[in-house]
């Protein structure tokens, strides 16, 4: 047994490696490959996997575990080795007894960069306890190249051939070269002593190990030696940071912290930044005068170092700036003069304007700097200082004026072509303060663009861009030229891009501020195509051009008038001006000098060299089109003779030609000059209307700019959820019938909500609804507006269970789809014929409230306000309700009114006290000195008031508008009073100017004593603000305020009465149509951001929209219908109709405002417009179509292909599930869950149930299914509890 345990161990001891504890590497660690192939050697009579008995009972004792194998335990003796020097190293081995095999040799190994370093090594046991002894490994001179001070270096033991012997730890030996990072003596010196490095003397000194220096040891180190000091100036009041670099420079902080000099002041160190030997950071004493000298240093020791360089104190002065003043945006580039100004570091010289910084922007010079102003808050003249670090130089004698930030009003022309150069005029206020004005145009592809190269790429990886595409924004920049305060002309930067893949966009950059062009303009910025001008002699071009003077000459071409006015183009023969006299999109014709000019360039050459070219210029576009020759008549030499006869012939036929010519000229004079009266009227006119719609958008857009900084504030008034729910569901209604309460005795009303609640569980039969609206329908005297007025209750019914709505509005729809099938799809949803449209129209208006509060509610709102200022700028009749401005030509007022503007300063009190004038406010208000007392209080109320809910205001009717003049001149202003003019049976309204309130007056709203109507009692539908025609009756007294009833005349319908009346009816409003266009051209701005909000796919598309457009592709697939105009006529019935239309007609559905018949006359335009984009059929335009229709006429066919767009962008989007949809409607039932009240809902929809009673219970006994569910009983138990009606219960 013994012999087997001892042959077990003798095996064992043949494995290559065993890990020992804590070992770090395993068997053959990164040796493994050089291990040879060892004999295995096994005895037969061993049995490996078998103990005998009594084993374990041995009275030997062994060590098991990984602690018994052999293994290197550490280094014995230093760790640390100087390079090149020959060196022992020690290590302390472990359990080295148990290989038998001691004939094998040891190895160290060093790991050093990467290569291996092996050694020589003996094994010599420790006496006192055998398990441990001492491997030496052989003399060695060991290098490294990496340079560093210290190396470390793994060391490991190795048997035979590269056999590793596991060690307990990594063990790491430290190599360390005293060269590195002591170059200098100083440095050498100061070396940790650990390392005992000396400074070894010789024809090469350096710094060693003592034991490898073979040359004397010096004792004492060099004198200083100073590289360069930086920098080599300062202001004389000291304080400039020195940085001095060299060698020997001290061993210690306080070997130099007092020897450092500069032009011999002294120069304190900083101790912090001090480096031995090499650095010395000081700060420069005051010399109070200008000076130059050497920095010194000085050691112990009598070491002494002197610069190369000089150090100069000197003083800078500052002189002047240019300019001295800029925007308070900031962003001005500043000038500043001086002397010596680059002093010191320039990374610690600073500028500033008062404790603004103002940003250096390049290289500084001796005599100039230039910096950037920063924005500052408020408009103030500061000081200009320059820092030299702690020191500064302040400017005497000027300051800087930060001033009041330009501000571009407006900006035209909006077209240019692509070569550029077309001039931009630039209109505004302070636009001379700015210094580098400049025109940026952004092209960057467009979004159909990006999508299809996304798609692209796809597919197919795309390595670069494809010709003729953009695939990346690019910006093209133009300085502008300041003509003055007010104007700034710009010339556009020529691109060479596609137009069709493109979007623009132009901006205004004024030092730090830009303005966006589509901002300042109606339309939006575009580039054209270049212009193409054929040449004068298109036959043969190199021949010149002739020309017979007195007519004009003709130029053919394409696209000419596309970017460019007449007045814009310069044509020119040679150095004579062509004068352009028309400009059209195939022709220019201009005017030439008398006489034929000289030619621009001249030639000593003779031909045609010699002639004057014909040069047009657009733009950056200069066309060259030929030279032009002018005819001459050569004199002949006639006979005297001959030239009496021939005049005297001559003059005989040209008597007879001019009595001709005469008459003929008379009669074309006369049409001329008919012609021109017509031209330069039409002229005016064009030139009127664009005028008025510049200012009259220059106004609007500063009004809508101050309500969107109140917006910020107070936001925009919308309104919750239930009254919004309440007005659409239930329009027209001067009360929503959810807002009463139950209308039974109190004795019954628990039975009767018991039955209500019978009802609503009824109601969740989907055969019980169905047969109940069916049959409703199949009656005569359900009238349209039962119709929807039962629709919106089942609505409000239905509203908790969204989900089963749904299914119950599909169902309708899909039996309203085979009814309009078999009959016209195209007029399926046009008209509320049955409950389904109305019940559509409800559900949009459910799923749509967030995308309408998040959205569309912004824009709604600016066109909305929009349309009120405009409105309220002009005339308003009071008794008639027509204004001056308007959309509408029904609501146009026709009448030239005089008016003037007043700026009243309105006084409120907020205590409602009259006379205390410690609690009252004063606010500018803008009114017509033609307004009624009631508009001067209206307008006086929306100024306070703005931006606030008008549940929030006081009516008008509670307060008077008193008008205070002095301290005691206090006089009520009414519509009517005693001093109203009355002429027979006319009396008219009492205006501001009837009163003679002058411009500036004090007005205040007081409470008024009398009783008024409340708030509550009155309407919310459109239309509340009606004329007070009615009034009109008493005592034969009827009101006129602007123009009398009788006087208006009434235009008579085109389709009857006579050719003349026609004509005549016809002529009115276009001569008022300017007031029209006027209005349309300042509103343009707002409609089109609406339209684009609604139409947009830019953002995700509302799910209910995806879904219900998704659900009529299916329904129109089930039944066969391909024609793609009638689902586009559906889907425009379903949502444009039924829900955008209404909303746009009706903001007071969306927000708590007051609309007026006016507002809403306007609204009804653009409503109307917004249909007209959506249908597909082209309406042709004639004398007789509608003002409305020939407004628009130009912006219809784009808006049509934003709808087009619209409708084919969501059919593209990935469909919605119903899982989604009953997720979405879920959640909207969890929101709103007690916003209505369902119990009167259900209470107002059983009196239908109790009027058509007996039909509804016929039609559900003749359905099988109806009586199996025991609907129709089910219903009398209803009738039972809620009517106590007797039943065959």
């Amino acid at each position: 047994m013994m012999s087997s345990l001892r042959q077990w161990i003798s095996l064992s001891m043949t494995v290559p490696q065993l890990p020992c504890s804590g070992s770090h590497h395993r068997d053959g660690d990164s040796l493994e490959k050089d291990i040879p192939e060892l004999p295995r050697i096994l005895h037969p009579g061993v049995d490996y996997q078998y103990d005998a008995p009594g084993f374990m009972e041995l009275s030997e004792e062994f060590s098991w575990g990984p602690g018994a194998c052999p293994c290197v335990q550490g280094i014995q003796g230093p760790s640390l080795i100087p390079v090149d020097v020959e060196q022992k190293i020690t290590l302390l081995g472990k359990n080295f007894h148990l290989y038998q095999d001691l004939r094998w040799n040891y190895e160290c190994a060093l790991i050093l960069e990467g290569r291996t370093v092996v050694m020589d090594a003996y094994v010599e046991e420790d006496e006192a306890n055998p398990s441990l002894c001492y491997i030496t490994c052989q003399l060695h001179q060991y290098s490294y190249l990496a340079p560093q001070l210290e190396f470390s270096a793994m060391v490991f033991v190795q048997r035979k051939q590269h056999l590793r012997v596991d060690s307990a730890v990594d063990l790491y030996v430290t190599l360390y070269n005293c060269s590195m990072g002591h170059s200098d003596c100083s440095r050498c010196r100061t070396a940790d002593s650990k390392y005992n490095c000396v400074w070894c003397g010789g024809e090469q000194p350096s710094c060693v190990f003592q034991g490898s220096c073979t040359e004397e040891i010096a004792d004492t180190c060099p004198a200083p030696l100073i590289y360069s000091v930086y920098p080599l100036s300062g202001p004389v009041e000291g304080g400039t940071r020195l940085t001095i670099t060299g060698s020997n420079l001290g061993q210690k902080h306080q070997d130099i912290a007092e020897t450092v000099t500069v032009a011999g002041i002294p120069c304190a160190v900083d101790a912090q930044e001090y480096e031995i030997s090499s650095s010395i950071v000081c700060f420069t004493g005051a010399s109070w005068a200008e000076r130059s000298g050497y920095v010194a240093v000085e050691v112990p020791g009598g070491g002494h170092g002197v610069s190369v360089h000089m150090f100069t104190y000197q003083n800078p002065t500052l002189k002047s700036i240019s300019p001295s003043q800029g925007p308070k945006a900031g962003g001005t580039c500043l000038t500043l003069l001086g002397s010596k100004l680059l002093t010191g570091r320039p990374s610690e010289i600073s500028i500033l304007i008062g404790d603004l910084p103002c940003h250096i922007l390049s290289e500084m010079q001796e005599n100039q700097i230039q910096c950037q102003t920063s924005p500052s808050n408020v408009s103030v003249e500061l000081p200009v200082t320059i820092k030299y670090g702690q020191r500064e130089r302040r400017l005497e004698g000027f300051l800087f004026r930060y001033t009041l930030d330009p501000n571009i009003t407006f900006a035209e022309p909006a077209k240019s072509f692509l070569s550029g150069g077309r001039v931009i005029r630039v209109h505004g206020h302070n636009l001379d303060v700015v210094q580098s004005p400049k025109i940026r145009i952004t092209v960057s592809p467009s979004e159909r663009r990006r999508r299809g190269l996304r798609r692209w790429r796809r597919i197919m990886p795309e390595t670069k861009c494809p010709q003729n595409m953009l695939c990346s924004i690019q910006q093209f920049e133009e300085p502008c030229l300041i003509n003055s305060s007010y104007l700034i002309l710009c010339k556009t930067p020529a691109i060479n891009l596609l137009l069709r893949i493109v979007q623009i966009k132009m901006e205004f950059i004024l030092d730090n501020l830009s303005f966006d062009f589509n901002s300042l303009h109606p339309t939006p910025f575009t580039y054209e195509v270049n212009p193409i001008l054929k040449p004068l002699n298109a036959e043969d071009p190199a021949k010149p051009y002739r020309h017979k003077p007195g007519s004009v000459i003709s130029v053919e071409g394409e696209n000419l008038d596309l970017a460019i006015s007449k007045e814009e183009v310069v044509a020119m023969i040679g150095e004579g001006v062509c004068v352009v006299k028309t400009l059209t999109r195939n022709h220019l014709y201009c005017e030439p000098p008398s006489e034929q000019p000289a030619p621009r360039h001249r030639t000593t050459r003779e031909g045609t060299d010699s002639l004057p070219e014909f040069t047009v210029q657009m733009g950056n576009l200069n066309l060259l089109l030929g030279r032009v020759q002018y005819d001459t008549e050569s004199q002949l030499t006639f006979p005297l003779e001959a030239q009496i006869g021939l005049g005297v012939g001559a003059s005989f036929v040209a008597l007879i030609v001019l009595f001709i010519v005469f008459i003929y000229r008379r009669k074309s004079k006369q049409a001329l000059r008919d012609y021109k009266k017509v031209q330069i009227q039409l002229e005016n006119l064009e030139t009127s209307v664009r005028d008025r719609c510049k200012k009259e958008f220059t106004d609007l857009m500063t009004e809508m700019m101050d309500l969107t900084s109140d917006l910020v504030g107070t936001g925009i008034p919308f309104l919750d959820y239930r009254s919004y729910a309440e007005r659409i569901f239930f329009p027209g209604h001067r009360e929503s019938p959810l807002q009463r309460g139950l209308d039974v005795p109190d004795c019954r009303r628990q039975t009767v909500e018991q039955g209500l609640v019978q009802l609503s569980n009824l109601l969740n039969s989907k055969l019980f609804l169905t047969k109940f609206i069916h049959t409703l329908e199949t009656q005569r005297t359900f009238s349209p507006r039962d119709r929807a007025y039962v629709a919106s209750l089942l609505t409000v019914s239905l509203h908790g269970k969204l989900e089963y709505f749904t299914d119950i509005l599909k169902t309708l729809l899909n039996d309203l789809v085979e009814q309009y099938v078999a009959k016209n799809p195209k007029l399926m949803l046009r008209r509320t014929e049955t409950v389904v449209e109305k019940l559509l129209t409800n559900w949009m208006s459910i799923c749509l409230y967030a995308f309408v509060r998040d959205s569309v509610g912004e824009p709604l709102y600016m066109l909305f306000r929009g349309i009120k200022h405009q409105v309220d700028k002009g005339p308003v009749d009071w008794v008639t309700g027509k204004a001056k401005y308007t959309l509408n030509d029904n609501r146009l007022l026709r009448e030239d009114v005089e008016y003037r503007t007043l700026t009243l300063n309105a006084l409120t009190q907020t205590e409602a006290i009259v006379g205390e004038a410690e609690d009252s406010q004063c606010v500018s208000v803008k009114v017509l000195d033609c307004d009624t007392i009631t508009q001067v209080k209206e307008k006086i109320l929306d100024q306070i008031y703005k931006g606030m809910p008008y549940c929030h205001r006081p009516d008008p009717d509670s307060l008077d508008l008193e008008w205070r003049s002095g301290l005691a001149g206090h006089l009520i202003l009414s519509d009517e009073d005693v001093t109203s003019v009355i002429q027979g049976t006319w009396k008219r309204l009492n205006t501001l100017q009837h009163y003679k309130v002058p411009d500036g007056a004090t007005v205040a709203l007081v409470p008024r004593l009398t009783k008024h109507i409340p708030r509550e009692n009155q309407d919310y539908i459109p239309g509340e603000k009606t004329p007070m025609l009615e009034d009109a009756d008493e005592g034969g007294i009827k009101l006129w305020h602007l123009v009398k009833p009788t006087e208006e005349p009434d235009l008579p319908k085109h389709r009857r009465g006579s050719l003349r009346d026609r004509e005549r009816a016809k002529a009115i409003p276009e001569i008022y149509l300017t007031r029209l266009l006027s209005m349309k051209g300042t509103l343009q701005k707002f409609v089109d951001d609406l339209f684009q909000v609604i139409l947009s796919t830019s953002r995700p598309v509302p799910l209910a929209v995806k879904y219900f457009f998704d659900l009529l592709d299916d329904q129109a697939i089930h039944h066969g219908i391909l024609d793609p105009e009638t689902i586009h006529i559906w889907k425009t019935n379903s949502l444009p109709l039924r829900f955008w239309i209404n909303i746009i007609k009706n903001p007071q559905f969306v927000f708590d405002v007051q609309t007026s018949d006016n507002v809403d006359a306007v609204l009804l335009v653009i409503a109307q417009t917004f249909m007209d984009s959506c249908t597909i059929a082209d309406h042709k335009l004639g004398r007789d179509s509608p003002i409305n229709k020939l407004l628009y006429a130009r912006d219809i066919p784009r808006y049509k292909q934003m709808v087009e767009r619209y409708y084919a962008d969501i059919r593209q989007t990935i469909s919605a599930s119903d899982q989604e949809m009953n997720s979405a409607l879920a959640e909207l039932s969890r929101s709103y869950t007690g916003e209505l009240n369902s119990m009167v809902a259900l209470h107002e929809l059983y009196k239908y149930i109790n009027k058509y009673y007996d039909q509804i219970i016929t039609a559900l006994e003749e359905d099988p299914t109806a009586q199996k569910m025991q609907l129709g009983y089910r219903l009398q138990q209803i009738a039972a509890a809620v009517e106590n009606k007797v039943t065959d219960l």
